[in-house]
């Protein structure tokens, strides 16, 4: 793929196809975060899409992207169209991800997609991929022999792939039930593989469905019962509540002045600007009540003073007996007196 066959364009979302989507994971936490990216950054960077044959606009990277977008409800998308065919588009689909990687199940789905729909060879396939044909045969295998139930379980995200190329050891007459045992007791990778290798330990298959029954026969572990918390003080509750208003209102004054929000797609400023506009009359209600707070729990003694802020009305002069502020800047959120 040279640079001058690819071209940038806003495409709707209606209008692109998820065909190739099934050729990859897309788990509920890493969709949540590129959800979470969108809303705050915008969209960073485009989708890769090819038409082919003239048919439906198709995407080959940016799966997350688009259905984070859809969830947002955004009716477009910056889009890279490469001028490939299917079979090219799928090769792409492993080049694209050369840094992070495609699970070894996703590499099985992608071999197994080149051998069956398009009928190419596996020498072909690794001549294609850059890799030996004794790994496009491994990955062929897993795909073939993993049982249906048990890839579904993955990309419900009831399974990790991890722990499903393990199982894909095991006769597909035992996958199911050693799936369902993994995930009832909560299994890590490890756990996975050491639990399998027990299983073709067993002599017969008499033994290794005995195995089975017996671990899904235990009860599932249960967290260990956490002591109820101390309930906070009314102190305790203040003191946290001004401690996070602090952090929280320097964090968002240093996003502001960074001009974060110039940055922003229109739909998302637009969102954004808007809580900012609705956040400016309940600090203003804050600035009213802690002016009014008293410094201890005594009748006598003086609320607090407050710098004095031009946007606000005449009551929130300094009355008589408050501490004017110095002109010395402070931290935010702190103003500093003169002695």
């Amino acid at each position: 793929m040279q640079d001058g066959d690819r071209d940038e364009r806003v495409i709707r979302i209606d209008g692109l196809g998820e065909r190739l989507g099934a050729l990859r994971l897309c788990d509920p936490t890493s969709l949540a975060r590129v959800q979470q990216s969108l809303v705050r950054h915008g969209q960073l960077s485009a989708v890769a899409v090819f038409v082919p044959d003239g048919d439906r606009v198709e995407i080959v990277d940016g799966f997350k992207r688009l259905r984070a977008a859809r969830a947002l409800g955004w009716t477009e998308l910056r889009a890279r169209v490469i001028a490939v065919d299917s079979v090219t588009a799928k090769i792409a689909m492993d080049t694209l991800h050369d840094r992070s990687g495609l699970t070894d199940l996703e590499q099985a789905w992608l071999v197994r997609s080149l051998y069956r729909d398009d009928g190419l060879r596996q020498p072909e396939i690794g001549r294609m991929l850059g890799r030996h044909k004794s790994w496009v045969c491994r990955r062929l295998l897993l795909a073939e022999t993993l049982d249906d139930a048990v890839q579904a379980d993955v990309r419900l995200g009831l399974l990790s792939a991890t722990a499903a190329t393990t199982l894909a050891q095991l006769p597909r007459c035992n996958q199911q039930g050693a799936a369902a045992a993994v995930t009832r007791m909560g299994m890590t990778s490890r756990q996975a593989a050491l639990f399998v290798a027990e299983l073709l330990a067993c002599e017969h298959d008499d033994a290794r469905a005995a195995l089975l029954r017996e671990r899904l026969a235990r009860p599932s572990p249960r967290s260990p019962p956490h002591p109820a918390p101390r309930a906070r003080t009314e102190a305790e509750w203040l003191l946290a509540d001004l401690a996070t208003v602090t952090r929280v209102a320097a964090r968002l004054q240093a996003r502001l002045l960074a001009g974060t929000l110039a940055t922003l797609a229109p739909r998302a400023a637009e969102v954004v600007t808007d809580a900012v506009t609705a956040l400016v009359p309940v600090l203003d209600a804050l600035a009213r009540t802690l002016s009014h707070a008293p410094r201890k729990d005594s009748p006598h003694v003086a609320p607090l003073a407050l710098p004095h802020r031009a946007s606000a009305p005449d009551h929130h002069a300094a009355r008589p007996g408050a501490h004017a502020p110095s002109d010395r800047a402070g931290p935010v959120g702190q103003p500093q007196h003169g002695p």
